[in-house]
């Protein structure tokens, strides 16, 4: 029996009133209810699905398939990034509002984040741990920003083994009570400090707008923990671990992330500090793509978290938190992705060369199959990540199309004339027709493992300066209030000193929508006055509209 298709994603993570949870009306063996939380963002495509009362039909069609075209980007692009969704196979819909289920090329790109970050944390001093997924509600209520800050979110197990819990627990948002339980256990004395860890887990934030990757129910990601003796060996720490998620975004994801720190009504809840990477999406809205918080000695206080100094004085540690998640995923696909579909940087892809056969009989067969097969073999003894599409069921213009829709950096093409002259055809995804084929690439080893190494090596440049581009040609600087109002209604971020206070902050989000994305850590030099007090500034900001 065939499995069953849902409407759409967009219908999927939005919101209906008629299926919202309530504690009330659950009667399982363990009980979760959740809040709604409030930075989600509905885009017009999903408004109308939005408004529905009536649950998704089960003999509705998905909004795209691969046989069919996505929606192009200038048309609607939250429509179209769905439909890269669904047609790229990165994910699928989940049997609970708001969750998705990560396919396995979608997670093979979350992979390829985990396989490089892991290297990073563990040169840099970290070793990964493990924490529960359930922390008890009074750990929440110890830290009273904390609490405050995610309250909203958090997803709350009340019965278990059909009793009510004498307490309820939270299924966590992020860690850091129940790493500050911990640490209160491990920590005794300067010579236990600095204690660095970092888990891979999920998290939980019962938010009831959401948007594939970039905002579900429940997520993936990685939660770096550390315990210091002083405030400057923190501060130390959370900005080594910015430049770790920076170098990361540049080098790997060809995304140019803007680098800074977060205003104060940003901050992270209980940090006293939060820095920040923000990233430009292809709709020109903001993307927070990982953030480092300072948590100074806000949670050490609430848990009682103390070392014994050289001095023999018990002191509260100094601490930080920070993480990526899947995120990053929605980010690559925004950031690169075109009408065609999805357009993976080589480091990162899954794939980095597919091989298409094309025959019409049999001996033609036998001969083009025996050349692939000799090339998939040369490519991956050279470490090219390499697959071969030898399907008999579609045409191998079908294959071109589907394997572009996936994002794969090259194609090469082998047919029998190729094979008589010992050559291939090689194809760049992000440079389409025949401006971005190489004819006559020689089949000898050396010859083709040279070629395709450099082309990767050109392409994962290319997407990076075209996103520098597009980036920089979209960022206005501005020296007024109404300046900034019009470069926000243009679609634009925009740049301008900045000196007010929260209130004039609470101001331009509630008239513009835009939100202050940070204060980038390269700053203009020279004097400033604030665009919207007119006092002296020592800093510009970004504002921009955010996911």
């Amino acid at each position: 029996m065939g499995a069953l298709r849902l409407p759409s994603l967009a219908l999927l993570l939005s919101p209906c009133k008629s299926l919202r949870l309530r504690p009330s009306t659950l009667k399982a063996a363990a009980t979760v209810s959740g809040g709604a939380g409030s930075r989600g963002l509905s885009s017009q495509s999903l408004a109308k699905e939005e408004s529905s009362l009536s649950p998704p039909s089960a003999d509705r069609k998905p909004s795209s398939s691969y046989e069919g075209s996505v929606t192009p980007r200038s048309v609607d692009f939250n429509a179209w990034y769905l439909d890269v969704i669904a047609s790229a196979e990165l994910a699928d819909y989940g049997p609970v509002r708001g969750t998705m289920v990560i396919r396995p090329y979608g997670y093979a790109i979350w992979e390829a984040i985990q396989e490089y970050l892991n290297v990073k944390f563990k040169e840099t001093g970290h070793s990964n741990m493990y924490f529960p997924q359930f922390i008890p509600y009074s750990f929440i209520e110890k830290e009273a920003s904390h609490v405050e800050g995610f309250s909203p979110e958090l997803a709350l197990v009340t019965i278990g083994g059909g009793k009510e819990l004498e307490e309820k627990l939270v299924v966590r948002p992020t860690s850091e009570t129940i790493v500050n339980h911990m640490f209160t256990q491990w920590i005794h004395s300067y010579r236990d400090l600095p204690l660095m860890i970092n888990q891979w887990a999920n998290v939980t934030r019962w938010e009831m707008r959401t948007k594939p990757f970039v905002r579900t129910l429940e997520f993936l990601w990685q939660e770096g923990h550390t315990a210091h003796a002083t405030l400057e060996e923190a501060e130390k720490e959370a900005l080594q671990m910015i430049d770790v998620y920076k170098k990361f975004a540049y080098e790997q994801a060809a995304i140019p992330v803007i680098v800074g720190r977060k205003s104060r009504a940003e901050t992270f809840a209980g940090a006293i500090r939060t820095y920040t990477i923000e990233a430009m999406m292809g709709d020109r809205k903001a993307l927070q793509a990982g953030t480092s918080h300072n948590l100074g000695q806000n949670f050490s206080r609430a848990f009682g978290t103390q070392f014994t100094d050289e001095n023999g004085q018990r002191q509260h540690v100094w601490q930080t938190s920070w993480a990526v998640s899947t995120r990053f995923v929605g980010g690559i696909i925004m950031t690169h992705g075109d009408d065609a579909g999805l357009m993976l940087p080589p480091r990162i892809a899954p794939i980095q060369v597919i091989v298409v056969p094309i025959w019409k009989t049999a001996d033609e067969k036998n001969g083009v199959m025996n050349a692939v097969s000799s090339l998939k073999e040369v490519l991956h003894k050279a470490e090219i990540r390499v697959k071969i599409d030898d399907t008999e069921q579609r045409t191998p213009g079908w294959k071109f199309n589907f394997w572009e829709m996936k994002g794969v950096p090259l194609r090469i093409e082998v047919g029998p004339r190729d094979v008589a002259n010992k050559s291939v055809v090689v194809s760049r995804r992000d440079i389409p027709g025949k401006p971005g084929k190489d004819f006559g690439i020689s089949m000898e080893p050396s010859v083709l493992v040279t070629h395709i190494k450099s082309r990767l090596e050109e392409i994962q440049t290319s997407l990076l300066q075209r996103a520098i581009s597009f980036r920089d040609s979209n960022i206005v600087d501005v020296n007024s209030y109404n300046e900034l109002k019009e470069a926000i209604a243009g679609g634009k971020w925009a740049r301008g000193p900045w000196s007010a206070g929260d209130a004039e902050e609470v101001k331009v989000k509630e008239e513009t929508g835009a939100t202050i994305r940070c204060f980038p850590f390269e700053q203009p030099q020279g004097q400033k006055k604030c665009f919207m007090t007119g006092n002296p500034a020592d800093e510009v900001a970004i504002f921009a509209k955010s996911y």
